[in-house]
């Protein structure tokens, strides 16, 4: 069956559209159809947080609300979902208690940001538990103010996300009618050149692939938005994933585990932090809130950018990733997928399918590091993965993988080479490693750093890995460490 609306949730009543231009984003929807400008248009490009609404879904007969940012997210993307803005909060004149925090805590001057604030802390309110002075301030680290200063923001959210939740949406009253408009067909708006499609089964995901290989597929849109908003660029065919059963499974198997390429990083988060707490606080500094909600592993890898924070972590662990053409389906490993800049080996109409990520076993040491001009959200200059297997106090086997340092996500085959046989007693075992960094790497210099600067970033990480594997004190030195310690 084939459904030619979008159906949504909206202040309990079922909203159906069938006029869905494929490029429509939910702001243009909330700020230019229903007129509802409590909203605010921003960056336009997700990174300012003023346009954050809450999404509810439901998980284990509960519904859960995650903050998105609706400039980049498109309207036909909200299907089955319960949408909630800053104008639904206030009942009968009264405030929501996130809204009446703000007000005692003098927490907004202009104002303008305020909407997204208040939304963001709206699902940390509903997460239902007490959230630490740091897990607060994760949660807003994608919502941006100018003037008031975060101090009485933090303190506004302390005050009312306290795990008890009495607003009108506690007693998951939206769930019934939330669940009657799941309906597990397939949606398609428009015609066979221009629409908006969401499959509703992987295996029809990827047979609408094959036959629309012209199609842009979309799964968080962290990315794609831009290409709208930003780029400018006209995109008569979009297919969503995310509405594919199953295409955002992740499996816990015993040696690796393995990702639908439709899970978001909030969902693999826990996996991939349960292989090295280095995967998960890199994840933490991927986008913000927002976007880790919505982006996916698959997509990251899928767009094939020379910067993509995620490649370089699965590369060095080893991860395979397979692709689907209709029915049939290849695997590779994860590095062979980047073959120049821009360009990955995937035919059209094949998409990335899953990603296995190999456990580290008990002889294997694993560090990660994001350099960036800001700590949270921000793009990287340089991102370092290395896996190192060890014999004793000695290297047997090596893999480093670096993002910023080549067109595409590359392994430093060379400094692999010269790791093995290196002692973590002998510091100038390390020199031809460090050395050979210069032959694996000619990075380019751009706004985010110099190829000077790149190449002995790169250099110092390596000597940095190889002094905390050797040290055994681990990640003492960590900022997130510090952190852990000031929260």
């Amino acid at each position: 069956m084939t459904r030619r609306t979008i159906r949504f949730l909206r202040k309990g009543k079922v909203v159906e559209l069938s006029a869905v231009p494929p490029m429509r984003t939910l702001l243009e929807y909330l700020r230019l159809t229903e007129k509802s400008k409590g909203t605010k248009e921003g960056c336009n490009e997700g990174d300012c947080g003023s346009c954050t609404v809450a999404l509810g879904s439901i998980e284990d007969g509960h519904i859960v609300y995650e903050p998105v940012n609706a400039c980049i997210v498109l309207l036909g993307q909200i299907d089955g979902k319960e949408l909630i803005t800053v104008d639904d909060l206030a009942n009968d004149g009264k405030l929501h208690p996130v809204q009446q925090a703000f007000v005692d805590h003098h927490a907004s001057q202009c104002g303008f940001c305020t909407p997204g604030f208040i939304m963001a802390l709206f699902t940390l309110y509903h997460a239902g538990f007490k959230p630490t002075r740091q897990q607060i301030v994760d949660h807003i680290a994608g919502n941006l103010c100018r003037c008031t200063g975060y101090r009485p923001i933090i303190d506004a959210a302390s005050q009312t996300c306290n795990g008890r939740i009495t607003d009108a949406w506690v007693a998951d009253s939206s769930a019934e009618l939330l669940a009657t408009i799941q309906d597990g067909e397939d949606v398609f708006v428009g015609d066979d050149q221009s629409f908006f499609a969401a499959p509703a089964t992987a295996g029809g995901l990827a047979k609408l692939c094959e036959t629309h290989s012209d199609a842009t597929i979309v799964a968080g849109a962290t990315d794609v938005g831009l290409w709208i908003t930003k780029q400018l660029r006209v995109l008569p065919k979009i297919i969503s994933v995310g509405r594919a059963h199953r295409f955002d499974t992740i499996e816990d198997h015993v040696g690796h585990i393995s990702i639908g390429a439709g899970a978001t990083y909030a969902d693999a988060e826990p996996y991939l932090t349960a292989i090295d707490p280095d995967l998960g606080e890199a994840i933490r500094r991927v986008g913000a809130k927002q976007v880790r909600a919505s982006g996916t592993i698959g997509g990251n890898i899928a767009n094939g950018s020379p910067i993509g924070d995620m490649p370089p972590m699965l590369i060095a662990l080893g991860a395979t990733l397979h692709l689907r053409h209709g029915d049939a389906q290849r695997a590779m490993p994860l590095e062979d997928f980047f073959v120049a800049y821009g360009k990955q080996d995937r035919e059209p109409g094949e998409i990335v399918w899953r990603i296995d990520v190999p456990k580290l076993n008990p002889r294997d040491a694993f560090r990660c590091y994001k350099i960036s001009k800001r700590r949270d959200q921000d793009i990287s200059a340089v991102m370092a993965a290395f896996k190192f297997t060890l014999n004793g106090r000695t290297i047997s086997a090596a893999r480093v993988a670096f993002g910023g340092m080549a067109a595409t996500p590359k392994r430093a085959a060379q400094a692999e080479a010269a790791l093995v046989g290196a002692s973590f007693d002998d510091a100038l075992s390390w020199n031809a490693a460090l050395s050979a960094l210069h032959e694996d790497y000619q990075p380019i210099s751009d706004m985010r750093a110099s190829a000077a600067y790149r190449v002995e970033m790169a250099k110092a990480l390596l000597c940095k890995a190889l002094m905390e594997v050797g040290s055994g004190r681990s990640r003492d030195t960590r900022l997130s460490g510090l952190r852990e310690e000031a929260a």
